[in-house]
């Protein structure tokens, strides 16, 4: 196996996400990242052992990034979610990667593990989220946890009707949306 060049895991998934963007999904190959580092395939296998595995770490590190700043955001922390949300799916790459792991992991235990500690770790994230929005559940009875895993399957719902339906009406729908959970927001208090 190659030794590595001094060139950081995190510089390589920058490269990734580069390459991603430009190559899409289908174009998407560890020469090719290896390619927009700058570095040798060797490299690239030696901190990530498939493609696979790379793009897990992609999903990964945007998802911790984007609840990193909601987290740290104190103002309008509904409003920013549903910015970073909607960016998401204006950009359908992002989504498009996800589903396409989600269809892997069926067959594949190793990424279904993945693809399941990154859906337990947003469940946690928005659980920390809805904790500081709300005093209270907005309904008697269902818990904050049950909430999170809620919100989250409906917002990974959302991405996929908005990735398989290119006429899908995002900003209206995020208008009403919004609504909806504005007025949650105001019987957790």
């Amino acid at each position: 196996m190659a030794k590595p060049t001094g060139v950081a895991k995190v510089d390589l998934l920058v490269a990734a996400k580069q390459c991603l963007v430009t190559k899409g999904i289908e174009k998407f190959t560890l020469k090719a990242v290896a390619e927009q580092a700058g570095v040798t395939q060797g490299t690239i296998y030696y901190h990530f052992k498939t493609k696979e595995q790379i793009l897990l770490e992609i999903i990964q590190s945007i998802c911790e990034n984007t609840w990193d700043e909601l987290l740290a955001s104190d103002q309008q922390i509904i409003q920013s979610a549903f910015l970073s949300a909607k960016d998401r799916y204006e950009n359908k790459e992002f989504y498009r990667l996800f589903f396409t792991l989600i269809v892997l992991g069926f067959n594949t235990p190793p990424i279904k593990e993945q693809i399941g500690q990154i859906l337990a770790n947003e469940n946690e994230r928005l659980f920390q989220v809805l904790s500081k929005l709300w005093d209270k559940s907005p309904i008697n009875g269902v818990s904050m946890a049950t909430w999170s895993i809620f919100i989250n399957a409906l917002i990974d719902g959302i991405a996929m009707q908005v990735v398989m339906n290119d006429d899908f009406p995002v900003d209206s729908f995020y208008e009403e949306l919004e609504k909806i959970l504005n007025t949650l927001y105001q019987l957790g208090k």
